[in-house]
Order: C-alpha cells, then structure tokens, then sequence
C-alpha cells in the first residue's frame, strides 16, 4: 500500500479506544510471527494518566544525546507518523507504510491460519509497526508510552529496563474503573518482577496500590518525592529547580506549567536511574519539546494551546491561568470528545475565562457545541460550528486558550500554521 491507503486503513479499524480489544494474546501472536521484535530492544515503559507524553518527551530528549533513540507515543497530533520518532524526528512515510504492510501481512496470515481471532486494533497495529522500526533501525533504547492503562495494554508485551509511573487520576473509567484504586492497578500492571521503577508523586490511593504491587514483585522503588525540589523559578515559558539527593541537577524545563516541575523532576531521576550523565540529563531536559501541551502558538494576539482532556489537565490548566494570567481577559474555545467528564472540566475552567465559546473537533466522537452547552449548564454560552469561526469571535486583547481534547488543538496548530487570516 501507499501511505494515504495505509492511514486509510488504520482509522477502518475503528476509534482506537471504541474498539479496544483488551488482552495480550492477539498482539503477542503477531510479534511472535514478526520475530518478536521487543526483544531486541532496551526500553523505558511509562505509564500513568497525566504527564506521561510530556515525561516520554524528556527522557527522550535526553537519551537522544548518549546514543540513538525510538520513542513510542499516542496519540498523533497531525499525521500518524509522529506516533514512532527515531532520534526525534518522525518516521518517514514510506517507512511508516513498509512497516504497516509487513506487520499487515503477518496479520493476514495469521487469520487465514485461524490463529487469531480478528485483525489486530489500530492501536495493536501501530505498536508492533513502531517495535519493527526500532529493531530495523538497531536503536540504543526506545521510550515507550502506555496507551490505555497498562495492565492488558498493547505495550505490555515488552520486558523494559526501566519502568516509569506518572500522576494517576480519573481518566477512561469505563474501561479502567470508576475508582483511583482500580485505575492505579491498571497502571501497575506494567511492572515487572525485579525490574527496577519510578514513581512520581502521588495520591495515597493511588501510591499504596502501587506501593503494594511492586513489593510482590520485588521491584526496587525509585521515588521523586525522596529527591528534593529547591531554587524553583516559574515563569510563563517554563520552569527551573534544583533537583537533588544522590547528586544535585540542575534542570530547565522548558515545558510550561507547574505540573511539568514533577514531569522533569520524573524524568531527570529516571535518566539517573539508567545511568546517564549528569550534562546529558540537564542539556536533553532544556532541548525537549512537546507540542500541544501549553503551547504558545501566537504573540500578537496571544493564543495559547492546551490538550487538557480530563479533570486533571484542566486542574493544571487552571493553575496555569491563575498564576500567569490573573487579571487578564480569558477567552477559552472549548471542544471535547463525548467520553470525557465534560462537567467536572467545565466547572474547573469556564469560570476563569471572561468568554467561553464552545465548538467541536472534527471527530465524530466529539461532543456537539451544544450537548457540552447543556451539560455546563450555561445555554447562554456561544457556538462556534468551525474552529476557525471560534477564533475569529476572540479579541486580539484577550488570551485565546484553545482546550478541551488533543484532536481540538491538533487543528488550530493546523490551522495558525498557515498565513490565511481567520480574523478581520
């Protein structure tokens, strides 16, 4: 196939959560049959509900500057091919496409022989394309991020050297539990016995699950709360702190956010936990980036992107407004996928904003304008049927936010990108 027929096909396979088919056998199948590539591959696994892109991002950056590196993320913001990086750039569509037909291929087989029982998930799909990649191309280490909880997810088929636990919070209850207990063993599900960890900071629920977990499988515990965090400095573009136990970092994040302190915190302590020098750590953090994720796209006016999908991204988001922009006029254009807490986010970020208007995502998963209208509580709230019809109703003068779900902000960068004016 060609790339266009190749995409084509993936997004056939249905919604990637829709049609998660939860379980290890079908995917371990089709690796086997590929010559069970993971197994060539050293490999950082990170799972967790907030921060585990933006953390990937900065171990990556990292690792980068001590050898060749995979990274492994979901989802995309414009093409599929960011989804599997290699040295920080993603792949090319050609080779996206060679993978699929060869992962493709194996799939057909497999159902032919009646060893499997449907073709692989899209998200299945793309994993094992992105395991071929990094084997084909001899990478140093790969960082790889969970998709969908972590227990029964497709990427829990490797044995990594590290693994890696960021924020859990509500997120996809319907598949993970409507409890944090529940959902915090979905994430532990990653863990290996004796194969070494890092947690983040986090909430007591969620810490004595995991806590519990790794000691029945013997898993050596690294925590970030046992390193200390002085000398912060925040600013609007990012952060710095000293970071210190066994040794002192000093760490530039350049991603902005107070909850990104606790990401490059995570990250610099899993890159001392593998090994990498101190230089390297400090430069890969001050080099990363990660777009989509408070991402300053316009100066003048000031327009401001945020895939703040869930209760806590908007809690992070909030914090954002409020340290940073206090006293100034908000716009937030809002647009959400139907399976988010609509109501809890709403009630986090429309009361910071002076005008909320309200669109939708191009998906057809997405939340109409005027469902997310209903459940706000608000029908004085304007609609916007276009993105671009949203940013023309801000004021230069406002902060323009653009939030609510990734595929939202994947089409402003789109669209900012291009030199058509959307206001008059």
């Amino acid at each position: 196939m060609n790339y266009p027929d190749s995409v084509h096909f993936l997004y056939a396979l249905g919604n990637e959560i829709k049609t998660a088919k939860f379980g290890l056998e079908r995917i371990g199948t089709v690796l086997d049959a590929l010559g069970r590539p993971q197994d060539e591959l050293r490999i950082v696994h990170v799972a967790g509900t907030n921060g585990k892109g933006s953390t990937c991002a900065l171990i990556e950056s990292a690792l980068r500057l001590t050898g060749s590196t995979g990274l492994f993320t979901s989802p995309h913001l414009s093409q599929p091919t960011e989804r599997i990086q290699v040295n920080g750039s993603p792949v090319s569509e050609d080779r996206f496409t060679g993978a699929f037909d060869r992962v493709h291929a194996a799939v057909e087989e497999l159902l032919e022989a009646g060893k499997i029982d449907f073709h692989t998930t899209y998200f299945e799909t793309v994993t094992a394309m992105a395991f071929v990649i990094f084997a084909e191309e001899r990478v140093d280490r790969v960082v790889l991020e969970v998709g969908l909880g972590g227990r029964l997810d497709a990427t829990n088929v490797v044995q990594p050297e590290l693994c890696v636990i960021t924020p859990i919070d509500f997120d996809h209850e319907a598949y993970l539990g409507k409890s944090l207990e529940s959902i915090a063993a979905e994430k532990a599900g990653i863990l290996k016995a004796g194969v070494p960890a890092v947690f983040t900071r986090q909430r007591p629920a969620a810490e004595a699950v995991l806590s519990r977990r790794a000691a029945d499988l013997q898993v050596p515990v690294t925590r970030t709360r046992d390193w200390k965090i002085s000398e912060l400095e925040l600013d609007a573009r990012g952060s710095r702190f000293q970071l210190s136990r066994d040794q002192t970092l000093s760490i530039a994040c350049p991603l902005a956010g107070e909850h990104q302190v606790e990401n490059a915190a995570t990250a610099a302590v899993s890159l001392f936990q593998l090994g990498i020098p101190a230089a390297a750590i400090e430069t890969g953090i001050a080099n990363a980036r990660w777009p989509g994720r408070l991402e300053r796209v316009s100066e003048s006016p000031e327009i401001i992107l945020d895939g703040a999908h869930n209760p806590a991204g908007a809690r992070a988001l909030a914090a954002y407004i409020g340290r940073f922009y206090r006293g100034r006029d908000i716009a937030i254009i809002f647009g959400a996928m139907r399976d988010k807490a609509i109501e809890e986010i709403a009630g986090v970020l429309f009361p910071l904003a002076r005008r909320v208007i309200l669109t939708a995502p191009e998906q057809s998963r997405a939340m109409t304008p005027e469902a997310v209208r209903e459940v706000a509580g608000d029908r004085s709230l304007p609609i916007a049927h276009t993105l671009r019809e949203a940013l023309a109703m801000a004021s230069d003068a406002e902060v323009t936010f653009v939030t609510g779900s990734l595929y939202l902000v994947a089409e402003a960068r789109e669209l900012l990108s291009t030199s058509t004016p959307f206001r008059k």
